[in-house]
């Protein structure tokens, strides 16, 4: 009856909490290879930056063939390299740009997140914060959705059970009620030993707790 009360007055809802439990969790089980990352940047963007590339280097080389050479002290040839390296330049530096944004839209989306709000975040605040907005995504940004260990099916990082079969995604020491990792043998806060006890066992809702105490 005590365990199932303390389950149940774990302040699993508080905000911060919950934040910092996602965080922690996403750092825990998520590692990336690049190669993965940049596949979810659209091919089409690709082609279409590299296109612009080629349009803004001719668009260089016109401007200095009409206006002379912008270095007069430097070679003709020289002229036509330092035009073509300040466009790349410039061209990698507005690349990058649109590429993070691309990324984070992506990236939001398969994390079931608010694709939309997050890319205008990131927009408005480039003009006066530059790379703030990237930040804040990546810092506050949610966990991948999960498979359910007994069913397989995805559920969001942020759900206490799954809506498939129930099980408990956040078990908890059956002795102080704290969140515990479903391969721990003992607990890693009172040292409860959790071989024995199920600690996927599920969590009573508040009704049952009720009831519980109640004695029925």
């Amino acid at each position: 009856m005590v365990n199932a009360q303390k389950s149940v007055k774990e302040p699993v809802g508080d905000p911060f909490s919950e934040r910092l439990r996602l965080i922690r969790f996403r750092m825990e089980k998520e590692h990336f290879r690049f190669s993965d990352e940049v596949r979810l940047i659209p091919r089409r963007l690709v082609v279409i930056l590299i296109l612009f590339f080629v349009i803004a280097q001719l668009v260089g080389q016109v401007v200095r063939a009409l206006n002379g050479p912008p270095w007069p002290e430097m070679s003709a040839t020289m002229n036509i390299l330092a035009v073509a390296g300040a466009v790349t330049g410039f061209s990698i530096f507005i690349a990058m740009i649109i590429l993070l944004v691309a990324y984070v839209n992506r990236d939001a989306k398969r994390r079931e997140m608010n694709s939309t709000l997050w890319t205008m975040l990131v927009l408005v605040l480039m003009p006066a914060y530059f790379v703030t907005g990237f930040i804040i995504y990546f810092l506050l940004r949610d966990p991948l959705p999960l498979n359910c260990p007994q069913c397989n099916s995805t559920v969001s990082a942020r759900f206490n059970y799954c809506p498939e079969c129930k099980f408990n995604l956040r078990p908890t020491c059956p002795q102080c009620a704290r969140e515990v990792r479903l391969s721990d043998r003992f607990c890693s806060y009172c040292a409860f030993e959790l071989a024995g006890h199920s600690s996927t066992e599920q969590t009573p809702s508040p009704a049952e707790a009720g009831s519980i105490s109640r004695g029925i």
